[in-house]
């Protein structure tokens, strides 16, 4: 190559096939053979992680999920919950002995606990109803459980003697989110007293409120805390419903006082999202995330701190140009770690508030990884911190953190029998100068056994989001050492609109979705593709969701560069879109409101790709799924119409029982099938 063109060799913290095993390639069947880490939480004193694993059996078509445990300085990891239930969301009590967690046995999440040395098993609660999370106070007094709570009159309430009718009836917006049609049940906190594992009556804070917490689709047990002593509990809740829910992104911090039942809205006076309300060690200080622009879901994350002496709120993370994930008090109460996403990657931060300096914040680690979670010890003195983290090479395992030098030391190989047998491609780093002049940084992907020598079919990977970054991330469906296992070279820009490059970049893509995010990829792809290995009649672009778009949009502008496009669940026509999905508050920001609007905004009359669909000559894959609410079914059948219509070779793969992605084993074994069996027609043929 051009040895002195900017790049840079990165290798993944998992380099068994580098080490002399054997070397197949990755397979879409081998991914489901890796055992996927999650929920890693360190004991207090410091000791011991328990962690779950999720393995997954293709021919049965269904997943189990386990539960482990691993002294922190590493070793073999020990079963401690492994039926052929699911076993999940594991905690520990204060002392370290016990670990509480929920299990579906009998069809319905309860609460369990079990010892830390795997003896004394036992169920807690015994209720029909699912607990999709829970929360013991640090005191140990308390507990608190989210459950479903029917509050509306459903179908069968409105006319009894029909109890057969299928219909729904809506007088209002947010009819249905991600992938669930309203049902008139929403999710509630319930507290309790809780003494030698035995949960007293359980209360509803939210009784008659049509108001989820956790907030749906995705929030979880990190949207309610105890305070220490278990007699407040703060909660995240966007208190809004029906079309005012739809087009707002006004979440709110409650505390609920357990002795008076008293509720308060403590950060009412910021009308963007607020969440994950967490207790500092004494009590005497709250911390959350927040962001600041309504109905911008993508803004900077801040993290704010309430005291509750003076009733007054400060931003801990004034000046600090990057978002913020995942924030935890450390046990002196002074500082706060946290995830920040910076130049593609995502690392550990600490914010002090002791120090001088502006911001307040230092980095902690450097990796060429992401780190997704973290847990952190009690010892107020020296913590001990465990996290999970994982790169474009190998999926999520369990690192040990030194706070002071940031180094990092694997704990857990889950998957080392199966990876060592994989040999993994080169990722390759690469700056490629923008059309305006500025750097796009950008991951090049390599066959694993590249020669120079030849010349290789191409993939631009265009990421969705649209504000989500191409990181170090490692996927189950976008898996680009699986793109690259079949014999491609992957190009995977983080254009415009991408985080971990600042609140500006960041922000450039609102209101210009077909602007200079589309002249980035071009930028990205034309620069690579002067590579002598390159064959550049062998192009494909491919993405989803905003990627989606994206392919849509340069079928109708790539100007023959590309031999064919697959686009998944992606937005084509941006008024059908606006009309159709759920969570309007999103493109009332990102494509500047509603097509009705007078002046029309120039989303709807620059950047729609139905109205360049004239322009298309390129085979086209479309795939899209049945119960996608965000971006619905009709967008993937317009575009694969307007193809076929205009005798372009296309082909539509739709999955009846999936959301916005691809979740269960054997469809996600299909998708990559019809995915590279389109790829290899058109770009190896």
């Amino acid at each position: 190559y051009n040895t002195m063109r900017k790049s840079i060799l990165l290798a993944g913290f998992l380099t068994l096939a580098s080490a002399g095993f054997a070397q197949n390639k990755l397979t879409p069947e081998l991914l489901w053979k890796l055992g996927r880490v999650g929920d890693a939480v360190l004991s207090p004193d410091g000791k011991t992680i328990v962690y779950t694993v999720r393995n997954f059996n293709l021919s049965g078509n269904n997943g189990n999920t386990d539960m482990y445990t691993v002294a922190v300085t590493g070793g073999e990891p020990k079963l401690i919950a492994g039926s052929a239930d699911n076993e999940s969301s594991p905690a520990w009590s204060a002392d370290s002995k016990k670990i509480y967690f929920l299990n579906d046995k009998g069809g319905a999440n309860n609460l369990w606990c079990i010892n830390a040395d795997g003896t004394g098993e036992k169920q807690i609660t015994t209720t029909a109803d699912d607990i999709s999370c829970f929360g013991i106070s640090k005191a140990g007094n308390r507990i608190w459980m989210a459950k479903e709570v029917k509050v509306d009159k459903t179908t069968q309430d409105l006319y009894p003697d029909l109890p057969k009718a299928t219909g729904k009836i809506y007088d209002d917006l947010m009819y249905r989110h991600w992938t669930e049609w309203e049902d008139g049940s929403y999710s509630h906190v319930f507290i309790a007293d809780f003494e030698n594992d035995a949960v007293g009556e359980l209360k509803d804070i939210q009784k008659g409120e049509r108001f989820d917490t956790p907030m749906k689709p995705n929030d979880g047990g990190e949207q309610i805390a105890w305070s220490a002593d278990g007699n407040k509990i703060a909660y995240t809740c966007k208190k809004l419903a029906g079309k005012d829910y739809a087009v707002s992104t006004n979440s709110d911090i409650y505390l609920y006082d357990v002795a008076t039942g008293k509720t308060e809205n403590i950060s009412a006076s910021n009308e963007g999202y607020d969440k994950s309300p967490a207790f500092s060690p004494d009590g005497s200080r709250m911390m959350w995330l927040s962001m600041q622009t309504p109905t911008y879901e993508a803004d900077r994350n801040r993290i704010m701190i309430y005291d509750f002496a003076t009733k007054k709120t400060m931003e801990a993370t004034a000046g600090f140009d990057y978002t913020v994930d995942g924030a935890k008090w450390a046990p002196d109460g002074h500082r706060i770690y946290f995830i920040s996403g910076i130049n593609a990657t995502d690392q550990l931060w600490v914010y002090d508030g002791r120090l001088r300096s502006y911001p307040p914040i230092r980095q902690i680690t450097s990796d060429i990884g992401d780190y997704t979670s973290f847990s952190v010890s009690d010892n107020k003195s020296d913590p001990t911190i465990i996290a999970t983290m994982m790169s474009i090479s190998a999926p999520t395992e369990i690192f040990r953190v030194d706070v002071k030098t940031g180094t990092s030391k694997q704990i857990t190989y889950t998957n080392k029998n199966v990876l060592s047998t994989v040999k993994m491609g080169k990722v390759e780093k690469r700056m490629i100068k923008a059309t305006d002049g500025k750097e796009i940084l950008t991951w090049v992907i390599y066959p694993p056994d590249f020669d120079a020598s030849k010349k290789y079919p191409t993939l631009l990977y265009c990421q969705g989001g649209p504000q989500s970054t191409v990181s170090q991330f490692f996927s189950y469906r976008w898996n680009f050492q699986l793109m690259a296992a079949n014999g491609y070279i992957v190009v995977a820009p983080n254009r415009r609109g991408l985080p971990s490059f600042g609140t500006a970049w960041n922000r450039e893509i609102s209101g210009d979705w077909g602007g200079q995010c589309m002249r980035d990829y071009l930028s990205a792809i034309d620069e690579v593709s002067k590579e002598p290995f390159i064959n550049k009649d062998k192009l494909g672009a491919v993405g989803a969701s905003f990627g989606g778009y994206s392919v849509y949009w340069l079928a109708g502008h790539h100007q023959k560069r590309f031999k064919t496009f697959i686009s998944h669940c992606g937005v084509y026509n941006l008024e059908s879109m606006y009309g159709t999905t759920e969570e309007t508050w999103f493109p009332d920001f990102d494509l500047g409101g509603p097509f009705w609007q007078s002046p029309k905004p120039k989303s709807y009359t620059q950047f729609s790709p139905v109205d360049f669909v004239q322009n298309w000559d390129t085979p086209i894959l479309v795939i899209h799924n049945e119960k996608d609410f965000r971006v619905p079914l009709g967008q993937g059948m317009e575009a694969y119409t307007a193809a076929r219509l205009q005798n372009i070779p296309a082909r539509f793969l739709y999955f009846p029982d999936e959301g916005h992605w691809v979740n269960k084993p054997q469809n996600s074994v299909m998708w990559q099938r019809v995915f590279f069996g389109w790829l290899d027609k058109y770009l190896k043929q």
